[in-house]
Formats: structure tokens, C-alpha cells, sequence
């Protein structure tokens, strides 16, 4: 029973095809600048918006961050073929609030955060949907915008 609800999700994933891998890293680099920004700017509290920021940009109306909104991007929930909410968004973005975090530690959490950002790039690059480990654990995807609307 197990084996046969791991296929019906790799199914589900399957249907989505794979969204412009340059576009997402502009989007990304987009939301980034915009959570620097929020850092340096709403002193003394800029630094909590900021990772905010980083876990709910992909909530936001239509599962698209600022960044993604730019590219044409946007985020869906392949189990249930909606588009991402604020709770997948916050799940999908942990590892990238993580590094978030870290890189307040000088040296070792540099070096720990630069880790994280690296993996997560590879995988969006080297997976078959561009799935990031975010991805795979909110069961989300993002997608070139009108994807999920031609699919359903």
C-alpha cells in the first residue's frame, strides 16, 4: 500500500514539466535582494521581516513571490493541483530560511549556509521537475506561469 501511494505521488509530479531553470534564479535572486533590503532598511526588527520574507514569498496571490511574479513563474501544490499557500510556502522555503539564519554566524555558518544554497540550486538544476529539497518536502513545484491552468 505504501509502494502504491509513493507511484500515485511520482505520477502526480510527473504531469508538471519542468519551469525555466534561469528564470527561477532570477526570481530567487529577486526575492533575496528584497529580503537584504528588509534587513537593512526596517531597523531594528528588518532582519525578522526579512526571513519572513524568505519562508512566506511563495504564499503570496497566484503561489508567486515578488521575484516569481516577475518571470512568470508560480508555485502549485502537485497533490492537490492548487496553487501554494502560505503553509506550503513557509514548509517549501525552511532550508532557504535556514541558510537565512545561519548567515548571521560569521565563518562556519557562512560556510553552512553557502552548503545549503549550493545543494538547492544543484537540485533544482539536476532534478527531472526542478524539484528543490523544499520542494519535495511541501510536495510543491513551481512552474512556468499558465502551466497548472492548462493541466486542469
Amino acid at each position: 500500500m505504501v509502494e502504491g501511494a509513493w507511484q500515485t505521488s511520482r505520477l502526480a509530479r510527473a504531469i508538471y514539466p519542468k519551469a525555466e531553470v534561469l528564470n527561477r534564479f532570477i526570481a530567487k535572486f529577486v526575492d533575496v535582494i528584497l529580503a537584504v533590503a528588509a534587513g537593512k532598511l526596517l531597523l531594528p526588527v528588518g532582519w525578522l521581516a526579512g526571513l519572513a520574507y524568505v519562508l512566506i514569498c511563495d504564499g503570496f496571490s497566484g503561489g508567486r513571490s515578488i521575484g516569481k511574479r516577475l518571470t512568470g513563474l508560480q508555485t502549485v501544490n502537485v497533490r492537490t493541483r492548487e496553487l501554494a499557500g502560505f503553509k506550503e510556502s513557509i514548509v517549501r522555503n525552511l532550508p532557504l530560511g535556514l541558510a537565512y539564519l545561519l548567515f548571521s554566524v560569521p565563518y562556519i555558518g557562512w560556510i553552512i549556509a553557502s552548503v545549503i544554497i549550493t545543494l538547492e540550486g544543484l537540485l533544482v538544476i539536476g532534478n527531472e521537475q526542478g524539484l528543490r529539497l523544499g520542494d519535495e518536502i511541501a510536495h510543491t513545484q513551481v512552474l512556468n506561469g499558465g502551466e497548472l491552468d492548462v493541466r486542469d
